[in-house]
This record gives C-alpha cells, sequence and structure tokens, in this order.
C-alpha cells in the first residue's frame, strides 16, 4: 500500500511517501516559509523521485494538529482535496503524536510540545508499549508550569521534545528536576515518514466532514463569541 503523508502543522514542512513498511521517499525543511505555496510543489517532487503517480496512492495521512492555525488548514485541505479527487481513504494524526514518535527507545515518558504563547503549550502524554506508541494523557492546551506539576505526579523519567522546548526549559526544569529530559536538537522535528506509519492502521474519516483539531479557537474567533455574548 503507498501512502502520502503530509504534514504543514508548523514551521516544519514535511511529506513523506511509503511503500509497505519501506519508506521511499521523504522531504522535510524548517523554514519560516508559507506553507501554501511550498506544499504542493513539494509532493509533486517527490512523487516524480520515486516514479510515483498520484493514481498509484492508497490512501492519503495528514497531521491534523494542534499547532499553527493557517498551517494545520493548508495541510488537512490538500488532504481532503487528494483524497476526494483521487477517491482514496484519508486517516488523521495528532501533531504531537507525530512528534512523540522521536522518542520511541527513551526509557519513561514523552511529552512532546509546541509553543502556545503566554507561557502555555500544546502538549500531551506517550509513551512506547514495545514497538506501539500510546497515549497516556490525551492532547491538551496549559500553562507550562502547570503541565510540569502534573507530570511530577507521576515520578517518571519525562523527554521533552520539539522546536519550542527551549521556550519553556527553563519553567519544567524548575519543577521537575532531573525527572526532566531534554532531547537534543536532532530530535526536534517530526518526521513525517513516522506520520505515515502511525496513520497506516488509523481509522478513516469522512473527507466533508473533517476539519482540524486546534484543540482551543483561535484569538480573533474567542474574541468574535465573545463580543456576540456566547
Amino acid at each position: 500500500m503507498k501512502v502520502l503523508a503530509i504534514d504543514t502543522s508548523n514551521f516544519t514542512l514535511g511529506v513523506a511517501l511509503i511503500n509497505g513498511t519501506q519508506v521511499i521517499g521523504e522531504y522535510t525543511t524548517n523554514l519560516k516559509k508559507n506553507h501554501s505555496v511550498r506544499v504542493m510543489p513539494a509532493i509533486e517532487s517527490l512523487l516524480r523521485d520515486c516514479d510515483t503517480t498520484p493514481k498509484e496512492l492508497n490512501k492519503i495521512v495528514v497531521a491534523e494538529g494542534p499547532g499553527s492555525y493557517t498551517g494545520v488548514r493548508i495541510g488537512v485541505t490538500i488532504a481532503k482535496t487528494l483524497a476526494w479527487t483521487l477517491k482514496i481513504p484519508l486517516s488523521a494524526v495528532s501533531s504531537l503524536e507525530v512528534l512523540a514518535a522521536n522518542g520511541r527507545y527513551f526509557d519513561g515518558l514523552i511529552s512532546p510540545l509546541f509553543d502556545a504563547r503566554r507561557g502555555q503549550v500544546y502538549t500531551g502524554l506517550y509513551e512506547f508499549d514495545e514497538e506501539n506508541l500510546t497515549t497516556v494523557m490525551e492532547d491538551c492546551n496549559m500553562l507550562s508550569s502547570e503541565w510540569a506539576m502534573k507530570l511530577k505526579e507521576s515520578n517518571r523519567p519525562v523527554l521533552f521534545v520539539g522546536q519550542d522546548v527551549d521556550i519553556h526549559r527553563e519553567t519544567i526544569a524548575e519543577v521537575l528536576g532531573d525527572l526532566a529530559v531534554f532531547a537534543p536538537v536532532q530530535m526536534y522535528n517530526a518526521r513525517p515518514s513516522e506520520l505515515a506509519f502511525i496513520g497506516l492502521n488509523k481509522d478513516e474519516v469522512d473527507i466533508h466532514h473533517f476539519v482540524p483539531n486546534y484543540i482551543r479557537m483561535a484569538e480573533a474567533e474567542a474574541k468574535w463569541l465573545e463580543q456576540q455574548g456566547k
């Protein structure tokens, strides 16, 4: 089965093509550039280099968020359009779950995180049960200090991974001390091939009703609802 994976949920843009248990091709950049003008050329280049036509694809997998509101929308829209046009299944995976997969060989809990501004993070808690990545705590949005206090209750080592870890490193280390383990920079970027393999066994979503998982509303939307008295 040939699966195309797409992740534009953060600055990291990633696309990958797998066939069964083999990674055929993978493309990743970590640039502050507009994903909307770069992702389709990246997909076209990857498929061309891998001698694969769109009609040979059997499934599309997309990172559904959380992350950049605009970035998540771009990836989801392209994935839905491709799946609908090609008449193939679409599956969605948490952007945090994909990042957590980088901690495959860590003996403890894994906390992937994205900065959510004002001292907050998008995060979740995962661990590997042999080869399977399992969810310990569902993805959420909270202050990094509150998250660290919650993790302290487990009294287990926690690996923190992601491009935004350094923003919250001091706060986390102050609460968790030696229980906090910070991944090296080589593990900061989510890998689109991991996204493809995780999504391979995920249930397909309804293309027409599937929407991104932002976890929280955009600030502009929240202010509008507040003005409407809702």
